[in-house]
C-alpha cells in the first residue's frame, strides 16, 4: 500500500513538472525572439542629448537589510553596461551611510551615495545625494523634510507609492514601478518551479514573465501630473539578498550558496535612461538635474534594448523633449520614436489613451487640447505579459 502511495506521489510530482518544462521552452523561443529582434534595430542621433542609462534605489550590506558588497556592486554594473547607479542606502544612527557607499566613477560607472528615509508622516523618499542627516529626518514631516531637502539642492522621490500618504508635498519624482514591489506578487508555486527549470538558463527573463503594469501607481502620477510637472521612474530596489546557503562562516565561505537576486541579474531587468544636453559634460550634477527636470524614460530592457527611444516636439536646436512645457499656440506635431520596428505605442494625455499607433516605429500626432501628454510603448510581438505591460514608459511633455 505505502509503495503504491510513493509511486502515486511520484507520478503527480512528474506531471507537475510538465508544464513549467514547457515554460522553460517557451522562455528560450522568447529569448531567441529577442535576440533576432536586436538585429534589426535602428536609432538615429539626437542633435541636442546625450542618452545615458543607469539603475536607481540601490543597498548593499552597509544600512543592513542586504548582504551585497561593492565588488559584486561594481562588477555588475560594468558588466551590465551602466553610465550611472543611484545608491539608496539605508540609514544608520552611528554611521552617514550615503558618505560610506560608493561615491565616483568606478570603470564605465558612475555612482552616487543616497539614502532611503522615512519622515514623521509614515511616508518614504529617496534623497539623492544622501546627507549625515537621513537617521534624524524620521522626526519631520514629509514636506519638511521635502523643503529642506530642495534647499539643499538634493532630490526626493517617493519609493512605495502604494503606501505613500503626502500627495500634496512638492516631491520630484514617483517610483511608478518597483521590481520589489513586483516580486511581492509573484505566484509562489509557479516562481519555484521556474526557478528550477527557467531561472538557471534565462533568470532575468523569467523574472520578467511576471512583471505587471502598475495601473494603480500610474494613474496616481497622472492626477499628480495634471497638476504640475513632476516624473515617474523605476526602482530597481535592488538588496542582492534573496536565496540560501548550507554550511558556510561569516567570511563568505559556503559549501552551497545560491542567490536569486545578484545586481548582475536585478540590473538587467528595468533602467532610466536620462538625456543630458551634449554641450553639458556628464556628472553628478548634471545627471541630477535630469532626473529632477523629468528628462529621461524607463525602459524595460530585459525585452530589448531601449535606448535611442524619442518623445519630443521636433529633432532640431529648439526641440522640447520629456519633462518641458510648451504653449499650444507654439506647437505643431509631438513626434515618437522607437528604436524597433513593429511596435504599439499609446500616447496618453493626463492618463487617458488618446492615441494607439500599431506596427510602427515612428510617427506623430497634433494635441488637440492642454495636458501632459506621456508614451507607453508596448512589444505585442512577444506575446503575455509584455502585450499588457509596457517596455517604454516615458515622462510627460506638458503642453498649456
Amino acid at each position: 500500500m505505502i509503495k503504491k502511495i510513493l509511486l502515486v506521489a511520484l507520478a503527480v510530482l512528474v506531471a507537475i513538472q510538465i508544464p513549467f518544462i514547457y515554460r522553460r521552452f517557451e522562455i528560450g523561443r522568447l529569448a531567441d525572439k529577442i535576440a533576432s529582434a536586436e538585429k534589426n534595430r535602428t536609432t538615429s542621433e539626437d542633435p541636442l542629448y546625450k542618452e545615458y542609462k543607469g539603475i536607481i534605489h540601490v543597498h548593499t550590506s552597509l544600512g543592513g537589510h542586504s548582504t551585497g558588497g561593492f565588488d559584486e556592486l561594481i562588477a555588475a554594473a560594468n558588466q551590465n553596461d551602466l553610465d550611472f547607479v543611484l545608491m539608496t542606502e539605508h540609514y544608520s544612527d552611528q554611521n552617514d551611510t550615503s558618505a560610506l557607499t560608493l561615491n565616483g566613477t568606478y570603470g564605465k560607472t558612475l555612482f552616487v551615495g543616497g539614502n532611503e528615509i522615512d519622515t514623521a508622516d509614515g511616508d518614504r523618499l529617496l534623497m539623492i545625494p544622501g546627507s549625515a542627516d537621513a537617521a534624524n529626518l524620521r522626526n519631520m514631516s514629509t514636506t519638511a523634510v521635502i523643503d529642506k531637502l530642495h534647499k539643499e539642492n538634493r532630490l526626493a522621490l517617493i519609493t512605495y507609492p502604494e503606501k505613500f500618504k503626502s500627495w500634496d508635498s512638492d516631491f520630484d519624482g514617483d517610483e511608478v514601478f518597483s521590481l520589489h514591489t513586483n516580486a511581492t506578487k509573484m505566484n509562489p508555486f509557479t516562481t519555484l518551479f521556474d526557478l528550477i527549470w527557467s531561472f538557471p538558463k534565462y533568470p532575468a527573463l523569467t523574472i520578467a514573465t511576471y512583471f505587471r503594469r502598475s495601473d494603480e501607481n500610474l494613474k496616481k502620477f497622472d492626477e499628480i501630473a495634471l497638476k504640475r510637472p513632476i516624473s515617474l521612474f523605476a526602482g530597481t530596489d535592488a538588496h542582492s539578498n534573496i536565496g540560501f546557503h548550507l554550511f558556510g562562516d561569516d567570511a563568505g565561505h559556503k559549501i552551497v550558496n545560491i542567490k536569486l537576486d545578484p545586481y548582475a541579474v536585478t540590473f538587467q531587468l528595468a533602467r532610466v535612461h536620462a538625456l543630458i544636453p551634449k554641450d553639458q559634460p556628464f556628472t553628478q550634477e548634471t545627471l541630477i538635474g535630469a532626473i529632477k527636470a523629468g528628462r529621461y524614460f524607463v525602459g524595460i530592457d530585459v525585452i530589448g534594448d531601449t535606448n535611442g527611444f524619442s518623445f519630443s516636439t521636433a529633432a532640431s536646436r529648439n526641440a522640447v523633449t520629456m519633462g518641458n512645457a510648451i504653449e499650444r499656440s507654439d506647437l505643431g506635431m509631438l513626434f515618437v520614436s522607437s528604436p524597433y520596428r513593429h511596435v504599439r505605442c499609446e500616447v496618453l494625455r493626463n492618463g487617458q489613451i488618446v492615441d494607439t499607433e500599431n506596427d510602427v516605429m515612428e510617427f506623430s500626432f497634433k494635441p488637440d487640447e492642454p495636458g501632459a501628454y506621456r508614451v507607453e510603448v508596448y512589444r505585442d510581438d512577444l506575446g503575455p505579459p509584455f502585450d499588457t505591460m509596457p517596455w517604454i514608459i516615458s515622462n510627460p511633455i506638458y503642453v498649456r
